[in-house]
């Protein structure tokens, strides 16, 4: 089926679900509350899932173009000593592709193009949306995609479930050197990440209780093994982004709202448009298992391929949003659980019974 949506959110889950709904053939607008689009330079871990997605989407060919392989990654101890490899050599064997890394400039510009392709899908920069109901007026659809603190999602589903946080400060930079090394190193109570993200960088991520400060964080990390101080030493301060990691909690019902009122209280044609949230509005999550940008792709697949083969008319889309939330919903949850669980082990400070379960798995 065809209709006209506006996608509210500029991110990565936005723009492919706006790319998603052009290729079915609606009308879509896309509102972003920024003036410009977040461009700093993480690296997004796109399993090989994902990028079949992309595929589907359109835009797989110009995420190749800029991305790298992630291979052969250890957890360490902070002395340097090997525990485990990360699972990449499986998840390549399965899927027949490897895991591929990219900067998450290059990922807005990939589906940017992909966007722009069309030339009648209006981006509007600067656009806060405050009324919900007054924006789904004259819809046939809203997306929510406007992040963990999602005015759709409030909107829809009011403020039970919201942004929390897990207690610990994250922080990520990208240096200008390729370290020799790549995966995680655990510590007490704190943990290093260094990925590839393009020749000549390296994507860098660091988790802590609390450092307010480069020369703090610098400090956390003293003594160890190398390349981690250099890393650090290596990338202007000024370019560091700090944040406290968050997550949605409690977890949502449903992705899906086919209604903002109920429906004694207003007529069938006047009733605003459903809605359907996406990416972090639905389920934001700890990074820790990289899969936040998998998971706003995946679901901006999964909505837009059953709006695609959904029948003409107001039943279908609600047909549509009902598969879109039975296929995303539970694997989303479960996948933002298991990033939250392993955050926490990741972080505890009781390292010595940690770290004898870490050399347990797969070699």
């Amino acid at each position: 089926m065809t209709g006209t949506a506006t996608v509210v959110g500029a991110g990565i889950g936005g723009l492919a679900t706006a790319i998603g709904l052009r290729r079915a053939g609606w009308a879509v607008t896309v509102l972003e509350r920024r003036t410009e689009l977040e461009r700093y330079g993480a690296a997004f871990g796109i399993h090989p899932t994902a990028q079949s997605a992309l595929d589907r989407l359109g835009v797989g060919d110009a995420l190749r173009d800029h991305a790298v392989p992630y291979r052969d990654a250890h957890i360490r101890t902070p002395d340097g000593r090997p525990m485990a490899r990360l699972p990449l050599e499986r998840i390549e064997s399965k899927a027949g592709r490897p895991e591929l890394l990219i900067s998450r400039p290059y990922l807005l510009d990939a589906l940017l193009a992909g966007l722009d392709a069309f030339g009648d899908v209006p981006l509007k920069l600067g656009e806060r949306v405050t009324d919900v109901d007054a924006l789904a007026a004259g819809q046939d659809l809203v997306i929510g995609a406007d992040g963990i603190r999602s005015a759709v999602r409030t909107a829809r589903f009011g403020d039970r479930s919201g942004p929390r946080r897990v207690g610990t400060v994250a922080w990520i930079g990208i240096a200008d050197f390729e370290s020799p090394v790549h995966g995680e190193t655990w510590g007490s109570g704190r943990f290093f990440g260094l990925t590839p993200v393009e020749p000549g960088r390296t994507n860098w991520y660091a988790t802590v209780p609390e450092a307010t400060s480069a020369e703090e964080l610098r400090t956390a990390f003293a003594g160890w093994h190398d390349p981690i101080p250099r890393i650090l030493d290596a990338t202007d301060p000024a370019t560091w982004i700090r944040y406290e990691m968050r997550h949605l909690h409690p977890a949502l019902p449903s992705f899906v709202s086919a209604d903002a009122r109920p429906a004694s209280r207003v007529s069938a044609d006047a009733r605003p448009a459903p809605v359907a949230l996406v990416g972090d509005a639905a389920h934001a999550m700890t990074p820790n298992l990289g899969q936040g940008a998998c998971t706003a792709i995946l679901d901006a697949d999964a909505l837009t391929r059953a709006l695609a083969a959904a029948p003409p008319g107001p039943a279908g889309i609600t047909g549509a949003l009902r598969a879109y939330d039975a296929e995303r919903r539970r694997s989303a949850q479960r996948t933002a659980f298991g990033s939250r669980t392993l955050h926490r082990f990741m972080s505890t400070e009781r390292t010595r019974l940690r770290d004898a379960a870490v050399r347990l798995l797969p070699g």
